[in-house]
């Protein structure tokens, strides 16, 4: 891990906070991209107090949305460091509510970050990496990628899109020496449910829900020991083979915690 360059997206809380830290405790350089600068100061502030050896830390304010934002946030990794090895495409955001109702700014939203921030940050970092003989791609997908999830029904979407773009760039890639990791996250302790869009109230209360570092820390283990794909709990691999095998009946659970 020590020599590796690492750009993390939605760097400013959450997972992608927790896995900036856990990079550069293990010695990575680490660019972290996210829209609020504030938050980029204070998470440099804590990797630069963290106990040497430490990785260097690149905060860049820029959005997902935006290809040449995406870009320009490789460059300054390029710039700054010199190689990137790692990119962990980790920015989303979530929604709750019908798919009729929903307002249509809310769903442009989740559509343009969910898919479109993880496509402008693959097709910025592979010639990067390229350039570098190899490396390695992390997306951050969900465990409702196979969900038959009322009021959900647009995020499960985008997660879909994530999971099959995961493994299609794999063979893709496989000649350039890049591999794809996909990591199909369940409930976590961050501010994405508290952050979600649309009218949905409920939010899963009573799920069990794990900490940010336990996520950080499985992407630090597929990074030094790549899989196709990682789930991190029996509960969530629960959740995934119960759709497969009662999809009506986890939609009906689902659709209570949603609605």
């Amino acid at each position: 891990m020590a020599a590796q360059v690492a750009l993390i997206t939605g760097a400013s809380s959450g997972i992608g906070r927790a896995t900036a830290l856990a990079f550069a405790r293990h010695g990575s350089h680490v660019t972290g991209v996210a829209r609020r600068s504030e938050r980029l100061a204070e998470l440099e502030a804590e990797i630069n107090a963290l106990p040497d050896p430490h990785g260097d830390f690149l905060g860049i304010v820029g959005d997902v949305t935006r290809a040449d934002a995406m870009q320009a946030a490789v460059q300054q990794t390029l710039d700054r460091f010199g190689r990137l090895d790692v990119l962990v495409a980790n920015a989303g955001v979530g929604h709750r509510g019908a798919v009729a109702d929903a307002d249509w700014k809310d769903l442009e939203t989740l559509l343009r970050t969910n898919i479109d921030g993880v496509l402008h940050s693959i097709r910025a970092a592979v010639p990067a990496m390229r350039q570098s003989g190899g490396g390695h791609i992390i997306t951050i997908s969900s465990v409702s990628y196979n969900l038959v999830s009322p009021y959900a029904a647009t995020y499960a979407a985008s997660k879909a899109f994530v999971t099959s773009l995961a493994h299609s760039l794999r063979l893709e890639l496989e000649a350039d020496r890049i591999r794809v990791t996909d990591v199909l996250v369940g409930r976590t302790h961050t501010e994405f449910n508290e952050k979600r869009l649309g009218a949905g109230k409920r939010t899963g209360e009573g799920l069990p829900t794990m900490p940010a570092d336990r996520v950080a820390n499985a992407i630090l283990r597929a990074v030094a020991n790549p899989k196709r794909s990682v789930t991190l709990r029996l509960f969530d691999r629960r959740i995934i083979w119960g759709n497969i095998l009662l999809p009506d009946v986890v939609g009906r659970l689902a659709r209570r915690q949603y609605r």
